[in-house]
């Protein structure tokens, strides 16, 4: 009886552990699956002076800045998220976004932070820390030490380097990963 008992229990300590290491296994997989962002390239000169407005172009091509209040994104209260408008690379949440009072969309922190690239900015007689799409090269906006917890960041961008992709066309316009963001 006492054999059979101790068998029992050994083969559900055996048991408990292959189900752990399984777990463990598929946790580690998850979390080290890259995403690929090879699909995000510059198009080329033509290409950009044909497909972006003059606002966009002067933003994301010239180191520009738009005016504050008088941009796209800088009230919108939609869910969905925030690509580059040159490649699409996913770049920020409305989950994230906030209402700095600055007349520009702001945001806590990106979406995906290996698309973005932070550079010393000294012009305008200050240094700030600049934010660039990673694989395009876009100027996007700056990044500041003063926003809310839990990061105190405060990603300010130009609208007219985001394209807006509401939540209902996530799928669609293959972006259909970012969709369990806003699942409640």
């Amino acid at each position: 009886m006492k054999e059979t008992l101790l068998v029992k229990i050994s083969l559900a300590g055996l048991l408990l552990l292959t189900l752990m290491i399984s777990v463990e296994d598929g946790l580690k997989a998850e979390t080290n699956q890259k995403k690929d962002f090879s699909k995000y390239r510059k198009p080329s000169q033509k290409e950009l002076e044909k497909t972006l407005t003059p606002i966009q172009y002067k933003v994301t091509q010239k180191d520009g800045t738009e005016r504050a209040y008088d941009n796209e994104y800088w009230d919108n209260k939609k869910e969905g998220i925030y690509v580059d408008v040159v490649s699409g690379e996913p770049l920020f949440s409305s989950l994230d976004k906030y209402d700095s009072g600055t007349g520009w969309p702001s945001f806590t922190k990106p979406l995906e932070s290996q698309n973005l690239v932070e550079r010393e900015d000294k012009g305008f007689f200050m240094t700030r820390t600049e934010v660039r799409s990673r694989h395009t090269d876009s100027h996007l906006g700056h990044v500041f030490n003063d926003g809310p917890q839990p990061t105190g960041l405060r990603y300010c961008m130009n609208s007219a380097a985001l394209r807006f992709i509401p939540k209902e066309d996530l799928e669609k316009e293959g972006y259909g990963e970012y969709l369990k963001l806003f699942r409640k």
